[in-house]
């Protein structure tokens, strides 16, 4: 697939691979944008255009999110257009702690002692009314003495940076599709698993408990939580069943119950071999035994006692950055529909479709139809990578200045991340190299391929042909993982294309 533009930069519908070429070749468009592929009519607008509504379908993730294009031809039918997963920057959190102490290291050794810094600063604003706050107070005076709020620490609309970047990741990614497809509605997967609802099954209802996603949320949690596969043994690729730790009805002690800081899960072997004991007699059992397979079942049960009461850390971030995406969306002017992960499962399910995170954010919501037709064969990987970095010098890991960096960014016309090609005409490296570029003083740069390894050095600026600049994104694509036995059909690439006719 190819995005189209009007001669005024305006989305219009896609086309194949060969429609483009075909319009390139015949002078009726030119190339907007290397990578993702774009291409600009020169002799078309949008006013004179037929549109076909586009859905945008998100399923954000902790460290990928997956994102779907689907063109709704009828009610019960729509057809993939575009499959892609966004991989979000990791390290972030990382990255603080490190200048932090960094900072903290240079205070000590440059200066007098000064209070920390979250401790001789306070907030411009009030944050109960907005007005101006008082010196060394979150709040005014008038809020302060009518004490009629509960004083939490948090603020409304706020996240950690970590959890900020994953939002303006996926609104970034979102921004870009608007500006290069037509899209009309989109929709998101508003809450991964509802802990609250595991926790207490009776909290919306026997309706929606005994309805067609009973069970699906506290399944999809636990396999998510234990990796897949059997928490006692470490069995893979087996059919696993929801074990109390706790038994419902043990020969003595305490009796479990169905919350969801009680249950695991465990291949048949492992279930039966533990029956209605309790846990702690269960691991006296094991260490008596000879048997390889007990002493790993006695090394892992302790890890899974420790681990009962953890929660899930990716549904964690997700829930914590739901409200704050879905406002963001809102604000698009699109409509946005909200699913859960219970019903993603289902609608993946009901079309035999493998676990993938563009899979599921095809499945996302009700407006998932009966029939989903997949065209694609590439998957786009949108990776962050960011735009470099605000340091002034380079530092060990202790934070001592190791070298200065300058000041200049550009040399040649280039910039380090640029997409570029390089043509050498002899030498070690004669070729052709196409890669992210590392910029030097000198005049002789390094290419670099997707994965950050350096593919080939020293060549010089006047050999390397510019190709897009660095956005802070990297593109590429992927082969679609095949499936689909129920509502959903791969029949290969379809040949036709809408748009840019």
């Amino acid at each position: 697939m190819v995005f189209v533009l009007d001669k005024h930069k305006k989305p219009l519908m896609p086309c194949t691979e060969k429609r483009a070429r075909l319009l390139l070749e015949r002078g009726r468009a030119v190339v907007h944008r290397m990578s993702p592929f774009t291409i600009r009519l020169k002799d078309r607008t949008a006013e004179e255009s037929r549109f076909q509504p586009l859905r945008l379908k998100l399923d954000p993730g902790s460290r990928t999110t997956g994102f779907a294009v689907l063109r709704e031809d009828t009610p019960n039918r729509s057809e993939v257009i575009l499959l892609g997963e966004i991989h979000h920057k990791p390290s972030i959190k990382d990255g603080l702690d490190v200048r932090r102490n960094q900072r903290h290291s240079r205070r000590n050794r440059k200066t007098r002692y000064r209070e920390p810094r979250f401790n001789n600063r306070h907030p411009e604003k009030c944050a109960v009314c907005g007005k101006n706050a008082q010196h060394g107070s979150r709040y005014c005076r008038p809020c302060e003495k009518a004490k009629n709020f509960v004083d939490n620490g948090h603020r409304e609309g706020r996240l950690v940076p970590s959890l900020e970047a994953r939002v303006n990741q996926t609104l970034s990614v979102v921004d870009k599709l608007t500006r290069w497809l037509p899209i009309t509605a989109i929709s998101t997967e508003h809450v991964k698993f509802d802990t609250q609802l595991m926790q207490n099954p009776d909290i919306s209802g026997v309706e929606y408990q005994q309805g067609e996603l009973f069970g699906y949320e506290v399944r999809e949690y636990l396999l998510e939580k234990w990796g897949r596969k059997c928490a006692y043994c470490g069995k893979e690729g087996v059919p696993l069943e929801v074990e109390h730790v706790v038994p419902r009805n043990p020969k003595r002690g305490p009796r479990g119950t169905d919350r969801i800081s009680n249950l695991t899960l465990a291949c048949e072997e492992c279930n039966k071999a533990k029956g209605n004991l309790q846990p702690e007699e269960w691991l006296e059992k094991l260490k008596q035994s000879k048997r390889k397979l007990d002493q790993v079942r006695a090394e892992n049960l302790p890890k899974i006692l420790r681990k009962l009461k953890e929660p899930l850390r990716d549904a964690a971030l997700v829930n914590a950055t739901r409200w704050v995406l879905y406002d963001r969306l809102k604000k698009t002017g699109l409509s946005v529909e909200c699913g859960t992960g219970a019903r993603t499962k289902y609608n993946r399910l009901k079309m035999g479709l493998p676990k993938t995170h563009y899979y599921d954010a095809c499945c996302v919501g009700e407006s998932t139809p009966e029939n989903l037709a997949i065209n694609q064969e590439y998957v786009q990987v949108w990776t962050a990578l960011g735009r470099g970095t605000r340091k002034m010098c380079n530092t060990d890991k202790y934070g001592f200045p190791v070298s200065h960096r300058t000041r200049q960014k550009m040399y040649f016309g280039f910039t380090t991340g640029d997409l570029v090609m390089a043509e050498v005409p002899e030498g070690k490296y004669a070729g052709r190299w196409v890669g992210r570029v590392a910029v030097r003083a000198s005049g002789y740069f390094d290419i670099k391929d997707g994965s950050g390894k350096r593919i080939c050095q020293g060549i010089s600026y006047r050999h390397i042909k510019l190709l897009q600049r660095a956005d802070g994104w990297q593109y590429e694509k992927i082969r679609v993982e095949k499936g689909g036995s129920g509502g959903a059909s791969s029949p290969g690439v379809n040949a036709g294309a809408s748009g840019a006719a």
